[in-house]
């Protein structure tokens, strides 16, 4: 059962969305130890940062201060969510499990958003929740193409030299 969300209850969801990622990708980023997920990690925290600055410009809610400050606070350690992601996160965490959890946060953002978006009838901020959904797509593929590094495996441009028939 879908519910049509009010623009403004979207926008507040997502801006709390993207700041979680945003945690957990400065925190992955903090502790990993191999610099090629560490960059990933950061890269995707500063996208995370544009996402929420998208979302913030038409939030009409003030319970949020500005977005500088917003960004600035400390990470909030009651959402689900991220209790989950930084139980799996810390020192020892291996580089292929912070992909792994990367991987599953941006498929739940893809998925939460596309509900959201079905659901607006404001067509320039469901305009900017398609275009958030094609970023955040764009981060997935990122994601697999480390986690492909990462393990070894054999990128997808060269996989038809290594399969046989």
């Amino acid at each position: 059962m879908t519910r049509e969300y009010s623009v403004q209850e979207a926008l507040k969801l997502a801006i709390k969305g993207e700041k979680d990622s945003m945690d957990f990708y400065r925190k992955a980023a903090s502790v990993t130890k191999n610099e090629r997920a560490q960059k990933v990690f950061d890269l995707l925290a500063n996208e995370e940062v544009g996402h929420l600055k998208a979302f913030f410009d038409h939030y009409k809610g003030g319970e949020f201060g500005n977005v500088t400050d917003y960004m600035a606070q400390p990470p909030d350690t009651k959402n689900p969510t991220y209790v989950a992601l930084m139980k799996a996160v810390n020192e020892e965490t291996p580089e292929q499990q912070a992909l792994e959890l990367a991987l599953k946060e941006e498929k739940s953002c893809i998925d939460q958003y596309t509900v959201l978006a079905k659901d607006l009838i404001d067509p320039l901020v469901r305009s900017i929740f398609e275009r958030v959904i094609k970023e955040t797509e764009k981060h997935l593929a990122m994601i697999e193409e480390e986690y492909r590094h990462v393990m070894t495996m054999v990128h997808e441009s060269d996989q038809d030299i290594y399969v046989r028939e």
